[in-house]
This record gives C-alpha cells, sequence and structure tokens, in this order.
C-alpha cells in the first residue's frame, strides 16, 4: 500500500452506524494493520502529554506500516480553536495538523481514517488539502442492512419463528446500534420469562416486536442537528449527499 497520510479520510454521520467497522473492513481489505486511537488515548492533563501521545501514534502507525491509523470522534480531538478555552485542546490540534503534514516524518504507508458525529464542529485546518479533504457520508442502514444485523445478533441465540424481513422492514430509521439493543432486550425478555416460569424458552418474534416498541431512534436527534447545519450554516459543497439524504427522508 503506497499512500500517506495526504489521502486522509474523514467519515461522517450518525451515531451507532457502523464507522468503526467500516474503518477496520477498509484495513481488512488492503491487508494493513489497524490501529484505533481514541480520545482518552491522547488527551492528558499534564503539560504537553497530549502531543507526545499523537506523536507515539503516528510514530506506531510508521513502524508498522502498511497500517490504517484510525481517530474516532475526532471533533472530540481536533475541534475548532477558535471555540477552544484550553491552551492544551490548542496545542492539541497544532499537533495533529503537524503530524498530518508529515513535518520531520515520512507517512509513506500510513493512511489516515477519522470519525465524526458532528463533523461541522471540526477545526478548518483539518479539512484542508492534504488533511481530512475527503469526506463519507455514514448513513443509517437499508433494509437489507437491517436485515443482516438482526441475523447477526441472533445467530448465537436460541430463537424461534422470527420473521427477520418483517423486522428490517418495521426498523426504518434505526441504527445498528438500536437493533442490537432490540436484540439485547428481548434476549433479557425471554431469559427473565424462563426464570420466572422455570422452562427455558427460546426467543420469539413477539419479544422483538416487544423491544422495538420500548426503543427510541438514537438517529433522530443526530437529523435535527444537521438539518440546521445544512439549512443555516455555511456548506461549501461537503455536505450536499447529506442534504439529499434529508430530502429523501422529508427533514428539508
Amino acid at each position: 500500500m503506497r499512500q500517506n497520510a495526504a489521502g486522509g479520510l474523514l467519515l461522517y454521520g450518525p451515531p451507532g452506524c457502523g464507522k468503526t467497522f467500516i474503518a477496520r473492513a477498509l484495513a481488512g481489505e488492503l491487508g494493513a494493520k489497524f490501529l484505533s486511537i481514541g480520545i482518552t488515548d491522547v488527551l492528558d492533563p499534564h503539560f504537553g502529554q497530549s502531543e507526545r501521545n499523537l506523536h507515539e501514534a503516528f510514530q506506531l502507525a510508521r513502524r508498522e506500516a502498511p497500517c490504517v491509523l484510525f481517530f474516532d470522534e475526532v471533533d472530540a480531538l481536533g475541534g475548532r480553536r477558535s471555540q477552544t478555552s484550553t491552551s492544551m485542546m490548542r496545542t492539541a490540534v497544532n499537533q495533529l495538523l503537524t503530524e498530518l503534514d508529515g513535518v520531520g516524518a515520512d507517512n509513506e504507508g500510513v493512511f489516515v481514517l477519522g470519525a465524526t458525529n458532528q463533523p461541522w464542529d471540526i477545526d478548518p485546518a483539518l479539512r484542508r488539502p492534504g488533511r481530512f479533504d475527503r469526506t463519507v457520508l455514514v448513513l443509517p442502514p437499508d433494509a437489507e442492512a437491517r436485515a443482516a444485523i438482526f441475523t447477526f445478533h441472533l445467530r448465537s441465540r436460541p430463537t424461534g419463528a422470527i420473521d427477520i424481513a418483517a423486522l428490517a422492514r418495521a426498523t426504518e430509521g434505526l441504527s445498528g446500534a438500536d437493533i442490537a439493543l432490540v436484540c439485547e432486550t428481548a434476549t433479557e425478555t425471554a431469559m427473565m420469562d424462563g426464570v420466572t416460569s422455570g422452562v427455558v424458552r427460546d426467543i420469539q418474534h413477539d419479544d422483538l416486536l416487544s423491544a422495538l416498541e420500548q426503543a427510541h431512534p438514537t438517529v433522530s436527534a443526530w437529523l435535527d442537528s444537521a438539518r440546521n447545519v445544512v439549512l443555516f450554516g455555511d456548506d461549501d459543497g461537503t455536505y450536499k449527499e447529506l442534504r439529499r439524504y434529508l430530502k429523501k427522508v422529508k427533514r428539508l
């Protein structure tokens, strides 16, 4: 893989829709190692330690190249410096910019991915050419994907007659994480029934429907925020695909 950090890619979209999964899958397709960095891996209250943590992460990726270096919640790490009250956060953003530019180091073989729910909160300098200059919108799963998610989460659990296709149709607008919770809730219902009755039983379709009635789509609040950005924020064309999706789901 002959790719450097100049090809940085930003995955954005509502929470629980598989951004991390996509990043891992990309690393597998490239035959590259996968190094995931979270906000807690970087930020440190001691002076200068956050910058050292960032530098060490990039150094590890360079040694392990070819490597996909994945930054989760990159908006928390690379938020707008103009809205940051602490010097620690500003210097962390500066260090991230330096590492992305490969100043004083060779980023050959390092492909940098970032994931965020709030791309509009990221410092504009991180979106300039050679950094996270390309974006991919990761949307809630469609019906086929929802069916696959149900199948995945129920595959190792005792089930009765489950109509996966019907569940997929009934869960439009739910994230993958929402569907995982529905399956977990249905499993707990079947287990508690077994404890109460003394008779172990399988998970039934009605258990999943009952769990679905309790589910609260986590995507809705994100769509409201995204709508405000598309309508009232500065858009250089980055959110063109998002605008189309919001129109499709009648949010615009």
